[in-house]
């Protein structure tokens, strides 16, 4: 069986990848999972490709009782338990591969899911919200204006292998696929990055 080509990442690599100037996603992501994380009335959450917990501090310990980080990386999953120490209690690391192994994921009220549908496609996602059982969904996608999809910098070919699991995502198939599982959008926002990227946000309700 193929490794996962995130497994052989390293944590500093993609975050300072994702937090340059030219790429800013980083920084949009985390003020983008800041609403996704205040805007509905839950009490548990599962975001799914945690990375290194990128918007993590927006947990408020007033609203939630469990938040579930889960990732293919076992080394990002440390990284994210020793930043956010405080959260001990609420938040649990989860070392599952979504594409193989769905049925360890267990229930919660909502699913964040940001820059991860390309990486396992829409059916593999569909199953893994069928397992989890969530009232809301809340994804972020990347439309691309060229064919490059790893926006260019110097950790451009840290990136290379993932070709291997990319899919290129598209608002409408993701609305349908997520139809044909019981979920209707909810809400939708656009923005824009500076090299001509667009991250957009799709929410969902069962």
């Amino acid at each position: 069986m193929m490794v996962n080509p995130w497994v052989e990442i390293l944590l500093d690599d993609y975050e300072n990848h994702m937090r340059l100037g030219s790429v800013m996603q980083l920084q949009t992501m985390n003020q983008m999972m800041k609403s996704q994380l205040e805007d509905y009335p839950v009490s548990s959450a599962m975001i799914l490709g945690v990375a290194g917990g990128n918007g993590l501090e927006h947990i408020s310990k007033d609203k939630f009782e469990k938040v579930y980080g889960v990732d293919v990386n076992s080394d990002f999953l440390k990284e994210v338990t020793r930043r956010y120490l405080y959260l001990d209690g609420i938040l649990e690391c989860l070392c599952v591969d979504l594409i193989n192994e769905t049925e360890k994921l267990p229930k919660a009220d909502m699913v964040i899911a940001n820059l991860l549908v390309e990486y396992i496609g829409y059916e593999c996602f569909q199953k893994a919200i069928q397992q989890i059982n969530p009232q809301y969904v809340s994804c972020i996608i990347q439309i691309n204006v060229t064919d490059n999809w790893v926006s260019d910098s110097p950790y451009l070919h840290v990136f290379d292998r993932l070709e291997q699991v990319h899919h290129q995502i598209e608002e409408t198939t993701l609305e349908k696929a997520m139809l044909i599982i019981g979920y209707h959008t909810i809400k939708t926002s656009d923005h824009m990055l500076p090299n001509g990227k667009k991250l957009i946000q799709i929410d969902f309700e069962r």
